[in-house]
């Protein structure tokens, strides 16, 4: 098992679906984790089960970093600055959601919103946290990207935009990083295994009379080569495989959870 004995991960998105598979899997090699969730409920009960540390957050509000850093230094809120420095060995941005609309149909709050979650919150956090991990050589940046980052879909603008952002944004940490230890990846997984993919399947069921199997392998996973969703606990044993020993020659690096399908 990768030993993170020691080592502190911060991990968006982390009340649920993948984000709490990738807190219980770095919590299990030892790390010590902050679970970041906009449901506080959510990240409390995963941090009680991982023995970390819950932080209710909104990553479209520029105010998330001082929100984590007052929990995690007991520090007395200030006024919000671009200029907060924060403590990490391990970052697993995951956060997310998903708008479908077509272009012209499509809000702009909402294409505005999903990139400051999926894009800004991701380079506010790097901003944070990597002069620490320059100063103690060494960290892992792990993005949870998607097949959207590497190939495209109708009708999810935003989402596939910010996730080619985010594609960018992990290759030039990782070439910033390399001098000091620090590595950054990309995950591209398919459709995993979540509450809001198992709600789309159903919705998407309903809207053509088809079954929910019918849906996974003839709608959502067509351009797949294996027509199954992915395990959450897959992509976080990934996750872990990049944060270990074994990963730390793996940097700027997008790699395909996705049945096939960027092999089109």
């Amino acid at each position: 098992m990768t030993s993170l004995e020691g080592r502190t991960a911060l991990v968006t998105g982390g009340g649920s679906g993948i984000g709490r598979a990738c807190a219980l899997r770095l919590a299990a090699a030892g790390a010590r984790v902050v679970v970041a969730d906009m449901n506080a409920e959510s990240a409390a009960e995963v941090a009680a089960e991982v023995g970390g540390t819950p932080v209710a957050v909104d990553l479209s509000d520029p105010s998330f970093l001082h929100a984590w850093r007052d929990v995690a230094t007991r520090q007395a809120p200030e006024a919000p600055s671009p200029d907060v420095r924060l403590t990490a060995d391990i970052v697993v941005n995951n956060a997310g959601f998903q708008h479908v609309a077509p272009i012209e149909e499509f809000p702009p709050e909402i294409f505005a919103k999903i990139l400051k979650v999926m894009v800004e919150a991701p380079f506010l956090i790097a901003r944070a946290v990597l002069p620490g991990m320059y100063e103690r050589g060494w960290g892992r940046i792990v993005n949870i990207s998607s097949v959207h980052g590497l190939r495209a879909s109708p009708y999810k603008s935003a989402y596939v935009t910010a996730k080619h952002a985010l594609e960018g944004l992990s290759k030039v940490i990782a070439l910033e990083g390399a001098p000091h230890g620090v590595t950054s990846n990309c995950v591209n997984p398919a459709y995993v295994r979540t509450p809001l993919v198992e709600n789309q399947i159903a919705a998407q069921a309903r809207t053509h009379g088809i079954g929910p199997d019918e849906v996974v392998e003839q709608i959502m996973l067509a351009p797949a080569a294996i027509k199954r969703l992915v395990e959450p606990d897959e992509v976080a044993e990934l996750v872990a495989y990049l944060c270990g020993p074994q990963g730390s020659f793996i940097t700027g690096a997008s790699i395909p959870l996705d049945g096939g399908w960027s092999a089109r």
